[in-house]
């Protein structure tokens, strides 16, 4: 029975998930499989990868074959890393200490690098966030200052009309008192 690493689509339209299964390669898409080993969400950024790194070792040391995604999907986790390193153990060429080094040390690269992505990402979203409430807060100051300005000129013609309505009521209680 020829198996295959590949994932099963699920979810609702414009928004998919994909469990990540062993299935035969017979078998229909989202139909039987053997096991499910764990998941893949675009949706979220970055994308959800939830992987069992085990079983998924065991189910490429033992034939099963990846697709494209679920390879690219295994080398970003570091599965095929690990094959990779087993076999040298088992040539000789280092023991397994050297390999679980190895592989530690490639993790904690990988996960160097993510979290300064993630972190420049963030950065980024906050400068850009700083940016649009200082330019909010610019522009109502200035809606402040105009709508104080047109206040001060509507006080000043009031207060100008009041001062010419003055010595006009004084000039007519004048006349009236003559």
């Amino acid at each position: 029975m020829a198996t295959k690493i590949r994932l099963q689509r699920h979810g609702r339209k414009n928004y998919a998930f994909y469990p990540i299964v062993i299935a035969d390669s017979r078998a229909p898409r989202d139909g039987r499989f053997i096991e499910r080993i764990g998941s893949y969400n675009p949706n979220t950024n970055p994308a959800t990868i939830t992987l069992n790194f085990e079983r998924a070792l065991y189910w490429v040391n033992v034939g099963a074959e990846p697709t494209d995604t679920v390879r690219s999907i295994l080398s970003h986790e570091g599965v095929l890393l690990m094959k990779h390193l087993q076999g040298g153990v088992a040539k000789g060429a280092f023991d397994q200490a050297e390999a679980e080094r190895r592989f530690n040390a490639w993790k904690a690269s990988k996960d160097a690098k993510e979290n300064a992505v993630k972190t420049s990402e963030a950065d980024k979203r906050k400068l850009s966030e700083k940016q649009r409430h200082d330019a909010e807060v610019a522009k109502n100051k200035a809606k402040a200052e105009l709508v104080a300005k047109k206040k001060a000129e509507a006080v000043a013609a009031q207060a100008a009309a009041e001062a010419e309505a003055a010595p006009a009521a004084e000039e007519t209680e004048a006349t009236a008192a003559e």
